[in-house]
């Protein structure tokens, strides 16, 4: 079925109506006449900094996967979305993004400078405001799990770790903010592990983005619990794996960075194209995670629907109805 829609991928909008675009490496951001926004999210895939190939379906599974989540967590903190003109297309508020992520960890895990098992590899013990043991391994759990902060880096920079202490102190968010953005994303997170767990799967980590509404409310924005901004672990083979020495049994893109980090050096050379059995298998494992923690099949669409001229047509549909009115 999916290698039907291997020639039907969402790479590029050209939408020339739409007001103050902004090109992201996966998604392209509009204005609305009412000053609310849309964000389009294609079927890229980007790994190394790079845009690598095209993924079936990608583009919905994060929209619809984050629809479900942003719909089991509003009785936890209100969000920005507005409704969804398509699969693709989120119609949210405009809100002004708060300066700061927050990564929430469940694990002492991940691979960027800024992540906890990275920085506990070369010695550091004191953390974004928390003291680890020594002795911890790969991938262990923590005892609780901890918000790590980091500055929102501008395109090209990297994010720069941050202690509770120091947003406070320097006045990057005020004490106020801070602790409610907090008490939130553990709140968040804390339903993402129970809801993931009954579907078979470990929530090791993920990011929230918070801002504040035009009436000034604080709330959720970006995106929520999806395999682009989460880490998913099969729960099963979980503690086998990790007393091994091994990696738990990650759902994401690493099939792709895999294939390709075993062919080039991505940061240096031409990255070559990507086979179909890689994209339909990167393409399964984005559905699989919609389809375990959802508990509902992924609706496909019609094989001869053309994916880019349906999101232009909603897209367009949506700025003539807010022109009108």
């Amino acid at each position: 079925m999916i290698k039907d829609f291997l020639d039907k991928t969402i790479k590029d909008i050209n939408f020339v109506d739409g007001i103050n675009p902004y090109l992201g490496k996966v998604r392209h951001v509009y204005d609305t006449p009412k000053g609310n926004k849309l964000l389009v999210t294609s079927d890229r895939l980007t790994a190394f900094d790079r845009q690598i190939t095209t993924i079936p379906f990608k583009g919905q599974v994060l929209t619809q996967l984050a629809r479900f989540w942003f719909e089991d967590t509003a009785d936890i903190c209100p969000n920005h979305i507005i409704d969804y003109p398509d699969p693709n297309v989120v119609h949210c508020q405009n809100l002004k993004m708060l300066p700061v992520e927050l990564v929430v960890r469940g694990y002492l895990a991940g691979s960027t400078g800024t992540s906890v098992l990275t920085m506990y590899k070369r010695g550091e013990r004191d953390m974004y405001g928390t003291t680890f043991p020594d002795g911890m391994v790969d991938n262990q759990k923590l005892d609780t799990p901890i918000i790590t902060p980091t500055t929102k880096a501008a395109t090209g920079d990297h994010d720069a770790p941050l202690s509770a202490k120091q947003i406070v102190e320097e006045g990057i968010l005020d004490e106020a903010t801070w602790n409610k953005v907090s008490e939130y994303a553990l709140a968040l997170f804390a339903r993402g592990q129970e809801v993931a767990a009954k579907a078979g799967l470990i929530l090791a980590d993920t990011k929230y983005e918070f801002g504040l509404a035009p009436d000034g409310t604080i709330t959720l924005g970006d995106e929520i619990h999806t395999p682009d901004s989460s880490r998913y672990w099969m729960a099963d083979s979980y503690e086998e794996r990790v007393a091994k020495g091994e990696e738990p049994q990650a759902l994401d893109k690493d099939q792709v960075r895999r294939w390709v980090v075993a062919r080039v050096d991505p940061y240096k050379d031409d990255i070559p194209t990507v086979p179909d059995d890689v994209r339909i298998g990167t393409a399964e494992v984005y559905i699989g995670v919609y389809e375990k923690i959802t508990g509902q099949k992924l609706e496909f669409p019609e094989t001869d629907d053309a994916p880019e001229k349906r999101v232009l047509n909603a897209l367009q549909s949506l700025m003539t109805k807010e022109q009108a009115a």
